[in-house]
């Protein structure tokens, strides 16, 4: 895994103002989530990475030094990368308003940090990906972060 300070700072520092800079009414490149949609989206999978959230680890056993293989790399996810957890249609969004949703998804970040600085050995489980540690967990919210720009048209 290259740049976990780098991840950090973008994940603490830069990523709500991109995420700020998109127009909502841009069309995906890819999915059917739009902006707002998108964000939401990412504040439930924040939520799963600070342990808010558990859910089941739905990858067999046997797959997820594979999957941690791939977390471990700098390969972005590919478009429309499948995600068995989330319906056909995307759910109607939760907040008034994109700028809602930005704070929320800014509380969120700053709580992820909070909970793994308070316990540094922390492991909290992905559904997809194991039992992650603080790294891992930065490294999977980033290529996700980064995965959700670009299928907006924003540069990473």
């Amino acid at each position: 895994m290259e740049n976990l300070d780098q991840k950090i700072d973008f994940l603490k520092n830069r990523y709500i103002s991109q995420l700020a800079g998109l127009d909502v009414a841009a069309p995906a490149k890819w999915g059917k989530m739009n902006v707002r949609q998108m964000t939401e989206h990412m504040i439930d999978y924040v939520r799963i990475a600070s342990g808010k959230t558990l859910l089941d680890i739905v990858t067999p056993a046997d797959m997820l030094p594979k999957m941690q293989g791939f977390l471990a790399s700098e390969k972005p996810f590919r478009e429309n990368t499948p995600n068995s957890l989330m319906p056909e249609d995307p759910l109607p969004v939760k907040y008034a308003s994109q700028q809602d949703a930005l704070n929320e998804l800014q509380a969120e970040i700053d709580h992820f940090f909070k909970v793994h600085q308070q316990e540094e050995a922390r492991v909290t489980p992905n559904p997809f990906f194991g039992n992650l540690v603080f790294g891992q967990q930065v490294q999977l919210l980033y290529k996700h972060a980064t995965h959700h720009l670009r299928q907006f048209g924003a540069e990473v």
